[in-house]
């Protein structure tokens, strides 16, 4: 076993996977790949804008700026959720300190399960590490958790950590 990849969100169950996932690379003397990956949800689909009050129609909203222009909105920074990635790719860097393992720290955007296979692909990953919770009803009902979706996609072994 060489390389090792896991997703990390910085919650309790991703915290036990790293924790896991460092214990096995330090038997093998593998490399870690944490993955923390956001996606673009403060992002609307249909637009890179974020509405805000100066949107409403001049009608209702009273009237128009001085030389009839209706301000436009302000565009969402794509650099939020990257931010947040890097937030929590600090407390696995915090979490992993005092381990002697050879890491690597990767921020991906997007889907999360659609992000850890690829880089598990890129570096020619061993094995997959992703923690586990118990999910709700209204979670269940909604659509598969990353570790789900991970597990059944993946091409290469695939622990889930409880």
């Amino acid at each position: 076993m060489k390389t090792i990849v896991i997703g990390y969100d910085g919650s309790d169950a991703a915290e036990r996977a790293l924790g896991r996932a460092a214990e096995i690379a330090q038997v093998f003397s593998a490399r870690l790949v944490v993955v923390s990956v956001s996606g673009l949800a403060s992002v609307p689909a249909t637009s890179a804008f974020e509405p805000t009050a100066e949107l409403v129609p001049p009608a209702v909203a009273g009237p128009v700026a001085a030389g009839g222009t209706v301000p436009l909105p302000q565009p969402v920074s794509v650099q939020e959720p990257e931010e947040h990635a890097r937030r929590q790719l600090e407390r696995a860097r915090r979490s992993l300190a005092s381990r002697k393992v050879e890491t690597e720290y990767l921020v991906e955007l997007g889907d999360p399960a659609e992000r850890l296979l690829e880089v598990a692909d890129q570096r020619d990953a061993d094995l997959i590490v992703v923690g586990s919770r118990e999910r709700g009803f209204l979670e269940r009902l909604l659509g598969r958790s990353v570790d789900e979706a991970v597990a059944r996609r993946s091409e290469r072994d695939v622990l889930l950590v409880h």
